[in-house]
């Protein structure tokens, strides 16, 4: 994600992302001195209270992240994500990743279903927070990626971490974005303000809908601020 990101709250924002888009964030003054990496960061931070401390009937622990589109830079919004949530509390935080890291692989060892923790097989990234990756939530056999092997792991998960941000699929081709944006507490799709189309953005809300899926958000990444409102107005 390049220094910028939108985060624009509710699942009815895809339906006006011209309009609620432009009015994000007011234009700084001239006299202010802008700093894109400060501004990125608070949208993130605003993100992470909305989404998991807003409070309400249904808490929101576990929230898979997914991209409208393939050339989204999904991985560095959910490791932002993942970053600024664990310092927004003392409880454990598991950042689930879909990419193995070279750097990282000689350090986790292989998990398996038994006495070893989650956390023993994971990289610690800071005090409270825990890359978990994908591959080591025991994926494997005739049940990978189905609802039955990915709700054994969010149970496995959910009884070491208190959070867990789920790097999902690309939303626009593959189903399991759908059933897990049921399986957990909710789905955010992150769009790219210079590649996705409302009519795309539009009709993954309607396919999600359809499933019944929780949308929590959109997260409008990559946009290089401010953009006029005729851009907007050509999507």
């Amino acid at each position: 994600m390049s220094a910028n990101a939108d985060v624009l709250r509710g699942a009815a924002v895809i339906g006006s992302l011209t309009r609620e888009a432009s009015l994000a964030v007011e234009a700084p003054c001239e006299a202010d001195v802008w700093n894109p990496r400060d501004f990125a960061r608070e949208q993130i931070r605003g993100l992470v209270r909305q989404v998991f401390f807003a409070g309400g009937p249904r808490p929101v622990k576990q929230v898979v992240f997914c991209a409208a589109e393939p050339q989204i830079d999904l991985a560095t919004v959910c490791d932002q994500v993942a970053r600024a949530l664990a310092l927004e509390t003392r409880s454990p935080v598991a950042l689930v990743d879909r990419h193995r890291h070279p750097q990282e692989i000689k350090l986790v060892p292989a998990y398996s279903k038994g006495p070893a923790s989650i956390k023993s097989c994971s990289t610690q990234m800071a005090t409270n927070l825990w890359r978990v990756r994908k591959s080591d939530l025991g994926e494997s056999g005739n049940q990978s990626g189905t609802g039955m092997q990915w709700l054994s792991c969010l149970l496995e998960l959910r009884t070491e971490f208190e959070y867990v941000v789920i790097q999902g699929p690309v939303a626009a081709i593959s189903s399991e974005a759908a059933l897990l944006g049921q399986l957990t507490d909710g789905l955010i799709l992150v769009l790219g303000a210079h590649s996705t189309r409302r009519a795309t953005a539009r009709k993954i809300k309607e396919i999600l809908e359809r499933s019944q899926s929780r949308i929590l958000g959109t997260v409008l990444s990559e946009r290089r601020f401010p953009i006029p409102e005729r851009i907007y107005s050509r999507l």
